[in-house]
């Protein structure tokens, strides 16, 4: 059975929604972040580094957005161009390029004390670069998805487009008082996608046990809210 270590609205709702699609069976261990039960050492032994999501698994603890995600397209031969598949290089690219580019500068956008301290001035340059680096990265996304590449935006849904559709939600809504730059009409392609996916029963069920409302992607509320 695997078993993912979540916090609701987390990096774990992009694993979570990937295994509805799957339908593959899997249990969840909620992470306590307001007592910062990422950094006990009990999960440290299954991340060092502290952070949400872990997917146990048969094979051990995997780590890291992408990593979970490419292992589970690799395991179960669904959501991705396959190993071997003259596609599979190009997807690589550009699922490297989600981790590495746009959720490592959305975490900037949300701890922006952790890069360039307290002061506001330094807080409000760092943000006001930040949001020019996001707009850059949906821009190239909203080319990409207009190339008619089967593995995203295309028919059927890819991890690739759960990714995107997931951190656009988190811009629309974190941090608090810092969105207003997040125009969705402005990238059309990708706001068809997160409509689109919003209405998969596999997206509706993963949204709504953590507690996401009914349109979480394309009109975002908080949690619970």
């Amino acid at each position: 059975m695997l078993r993912l270590h979540y916090a609701p609205d987390n990096a774990s709702l992009i694993i979570r929604i990937a295994l509805e699609e799957l339908e593959l069976p899997y249990e969840t261990r909620l992470v306590d972040r307001r007592a910062s039960a990422q950094k006990s050492p009990a999960y440290r032994a299954l991340n060092p580094r502290g952070q949400i999501p872990v997917l146990e698994t048969p094979e051990g603890p995997i780590f890291e957005t992408a990593a979970i995600l490419l292992w589970l397209t690799e395991t179960s031969g669904a959501l991705a161009p396959p190993p071997g598949d003259p596609a599979r290089g190009a997807f690589l690219s550009w699922m490297v390029a989600l981790s590495n580019g746009m959720q490592s500068d959305l975490r900037r956008m949300f701890y922006p004390a952790r890069y360039v301290g307290e002061d506001p001035a330094a807080v409000a340059a760092h943000r006001a670069l930040t949001v020019d680096r996001l707009g850059a990265a949906l821009d190239r996304l909203e080319s990409l998805a207009g190339a008619g590449h089967g593995w995203f935006c295309g028919e059927t849904p890819s991890v690739l487009d759960i990714y995107a559709a997931v951190m656009m939600r988190w811009m629309a809504l974190y941090p608090e008082g810092h969105t207003g730059w997040f125009r969705r009409a402005r990238w059309p392609a990708l706001d068809a996608l997160a409509a689109r996916l919003e209405i998969r029963p596999a997206v509706a069920r993963a949204c709504d046990r953590e507690g996401l409302g009914p349109t979480p992607l394309t009109a975002p509320r908080l949690p619970g809210a």
